[in-house]
């Protein structure tokens, strides 16, 4: 059995989906993650967002809770990285929502033109993303749209 994707789907993780992602083997943010690093749909990433990523998974509460080291996080986000497509932020739109570190998801999305972001922050993100046609979606739903999208071959 062999599983064939459709990989039109671009999508840009808010932090608390990666943060989600390592703190818990169970859930749609492992396994969003996990379907990100096998291709099963393009991952877009900025170099803000990235460090942002870092800076977040590497506080003691976070390594605490994963259970991982700073090096291993770096691992993570190495081979995360890799295989994300990556996106200059040719345009800048700040401030456009109530968090500044949202604002670089939201740039990434845009200047990425992102399918979706995913986050389990809907509701602070909706208002400036639908300006832009930008979708805003949870793991769950995110997931769910991979899952139907792929099909089955013999």
């Amino acid at each position: 059995m062999q599983y064939h994707y459709d990989v039109t789907a671009a999508y840009v993780f808010d932090t608390d989906v990666i943060v989600a992602a390592l703190r818990s083997d169970r859930g749609a943010s492992r396994q969003l993650l996990l379907a990100a690093l096998d291709q099963q749909f393009e991952l877009l990433l900025s170099v803000p967002l990235m460090l942002e990523y870092e800076a977040v998974l590497t506080r003691p509460q976070h390594l605490s809770a994963s259970g991982l080291s700073s090096a291993e996080v770096g691992r993570v986000l190495d081979d995360l990285a890799a295989v994300a497509r990556p996106v200059r932020l040719a345009f800048r739109w700040r401030p456009r929502l109530a968090d500044p570190d949202d604002d670089m998801v939201l740039e990434t999305a845009i200047n990425g033109s992102a399918s979706a972001i995913v986050t389990f922050n809907q509701r602070d993100f909706a208002v400036g993303a639908k300006s832009f046609r930008c979708a805003v979606i949870s793991p769950a739903t995110a997931l769910q749209e991979i899952r139907s999208r792929s099909y089955e071959t013999e």
